[in-house]
This record gives C-alpha cells, sequence and structure tokens, in this order.
C-alpha cells in the first residue's frame, strides 16, 4: 500500500541477487519481483505450498473454533493469531463466508474448516478425540489462569456481541473466562483469542529459548 510517510519500513525484501539459489522451496517470480508477503525472514522467497508442508512438520494440536452469525470482523484476527503459533486447525462455526480482511491472508497457511451446525461440529471433535473449551465470562467459568487445559483440545469462541450460544456452551467440557480488573465486561474475540491460545502454549507449545 502506497504511503506518504517517508520514515514508513518497506515490508519485507526486493528481487534475490543472481545467481539464485538451487532450491525447489523457491519460487522463480518471488526471486524476480521480490517478497513482500507477511511471513518470517525463514520463509522469504519459499513456494506457498512449500511453507504451508514445512508448517504441516510442526503443527501444535491446538484447535480454535467461533461461532460466525453476524460476519464477525474479529474472525479474521483470531485466523491470522492462529497462524501464529500454527494451530492444528481453525473452525468456522454457522455462516460459511466470514470476514478476510483482519486475516491478511493467512488462511493460506492453515486447515480451515466450515461446520454449518453445532452438532456436524461435536461430531468432528469426538471422532478426533478433541476437547472442546468454551472461552465466555458466562456463570461456572473457570479462571483461564488456574485450570491445566487439555493438549488435545479446541479453543471455542462465540460471536462478537452474544458470544457462545446456549448450544455451544452444553457442547463444551469446561468453560474458562480471562480474569479483568477493569470496568468493561468483557474483551473482543480477537483479542480474547490471543489470550486463550497463548496461555495453551504456555502449557504445551514447543519450548524456545
Amino acid at each position: 500500500m502506497a504511503t506518504d510517510d517517508p520514515t514508513a519500513p518497506e515490508v519485507g525484501v526486493g528481487p534475490h541477487p543472481q545467481p539464485w539459489p538451487d532450491d525447489p522451496r523457491l519460487d522463480p517470480e518471488l526471486l524476480v519481483s521480490g517478497d513482500r508477503r507477511n511471513v518470517v525472514d525463514a520463509y522469504r522467497y519459499w513456494r506457498l505450498e512449500a511453507i504451508v508442508a514445512d508448517l504441516e512438520t510442526r503443527r501444535s494440536r491446538l484447535h480454535v473454533a467461533i461461532q460466525n452469525f453476524e460476519h464477525d470482523f474479529n474472525i479474521g484476527s483470531v485466523v491470522r493469531t492462529a497462524n501464529a503459533f500454527n494451530v492444528a486447525g481453525v473452525h468456522i462455526l454457522g455462516c460459511r463466508r466470514w470476514n478476510r480482511r483482519g486475516a491478511m491472508v493467512t488462511e493460506r497457511y492453515l486447515s480451515v474448516h466450515h461446520h454449518a451446525g453445532v452438532a456436524e461440529f461435536g461430531a468432528w471433535l469426538a471422532e478426533r478425540g478433541i476437547t472442546p473449551v468454551g472461552v465466555d465470562n458466562l456463570p461456572g467459568s473457570v479462571p483461564l489462569e488456574r485450570v491445566s487445559l487439555p493438549v488435545d483440545c479446541c479453543l471455542v469462541f462465540g460471536s462478537e456481541g452474544p458470544g457462545l450460544t446456549d448450544e455451544v456452551v452444553e457442547l463444551c467440557d469446561r468453560l474458562v473466562a480471562i480474569t479483568q480488573h477493569g470496568s468493561t465486561r468483557s474483551l473482543n474475540a480477537g483479542a480474547a483469542a490471543s489470550i486463550a491460545m497463548w496461555a495453551w502454549m504456555l502449557q504445551h507449545g514447543p519450548a524456545r529459548g
């Protein structure tokens, strides 16, 4: 996107100097024109398919799901965060179409599943031994920081505003809530998803350092 700010950083890298590396993972078009995608430096000039294949070798066991009844703009933010944590899958419950703007094309690097109804979604999880955990500040919710989350887990979020529906609450094995200390009643779904995914990663994610 063009900008009039002379101090704005230029994203990515320009054309690769020749001779080009002999690596089948690299995209000839990107080598010629440069790579301005929102990817980490290790994936510069890589073909999309090569990046996805590499991510598949180290996917986490975490899944995330979000209800989509109002074309929620937060879904794109949830998907982008799910990509950052390299989750096993993202699940959209309800409407098939969702607002992709906030995802910044990160959905291309993930497995995104659509479930028209809650029963279908629940059956999909049950067949794979994945425990649904609802994230909402509802009565009976346990503070997230006090909970040991399942390794094979799907964190489930509601639409912005109404939150989790009764049907989804009934499906979930347990409910957790993010402890807050201010005046607002709730966090938006995108922020809540980021915190909850980070909490799961602290317990079960790969060690860094």
